[in-house]
């Protein structure tokens, strides 16, 4: 979905980078956000409006090392807003507020940005994979779809789906021990 902004019939400034930087991060944010507020969120106007601001934030010139964390930071705190909204104003929501647990302010920065960077990691091994193990990988960790909801969904077997997530798995764990040893690590 993209921002109005960008929707003009003259071409946006910052069409292209929205659509290389931003937008391919779009089906996790949904699915993020998903399972971080189940309940009290209209899922397409937090998704528009943390577009809209990340675009606004980077018209003004924000430094944005990394366009995928401001994008998630900005989409969490959009939730926030919008629930203490309605906290505030009375209006309940079907999860009390306090149970959503979505500030983890036990993680310090270091930790904060290795989770990011092992997401992005997964991310673009995910990409780098064949597009119909692509499909399945996306519908089952990102969606959290069945194996067989997954074979409707795309016309394949059950055994095509558990045979696609398991080469996608594997390569998945290739792409991260090649990425710790092209690091130095063990």
């Amino acid at each position: 979905m993209i921002p109005e902004e960008l929707n003009a019939t003259a071409p946006f400034p910052d069409h292209r980078w929205f659509v290389e930087h931003v937008l391919p991060h779009e089906p996790l944010l949904r699915a993020w956000l998903r399972s971080r507020f189940p309940h009290g969120v209209e899922l397409d106007d937090l998704v528009q409006e943390s577009f809209s601001r990340v675009l606004r934030a980077r018209a003004a010139g924000a430094a944005m090392r990394s366009p995928k964390a401001f994008l998630f930071a900005t989409a969490r705190n959009l939730a926030l807003d919008v629930l203490r909204h309605r906290h505030v104003s009375g209006e309940d929501t079907l999860v009390p507020f306090e149970s959503l647990d979505v500030l983890d302010e036990s993680d310090g920065i270091p930790d904060t940005v290795d989770r990011h960077e092992k997401l992005e990691r997964l991310t673009i091994a995910i990409q780098s994979l064949p597009e119909r193990c692509r499909e399945v990988m996306t519908l089952r960790k990102v969606y959290g779809l069945s194996q067989k909801e997954i074979a409707s969904r795309l016309g394949i077997s059950e055994c095509t789906v558990s045979a696609q997530l398991t080469i996608g798995v594997r390569k998945c764990t290739e792409a991260f021990a090649r990425d710790r040893r092209e690091e130095g690590l063990p």
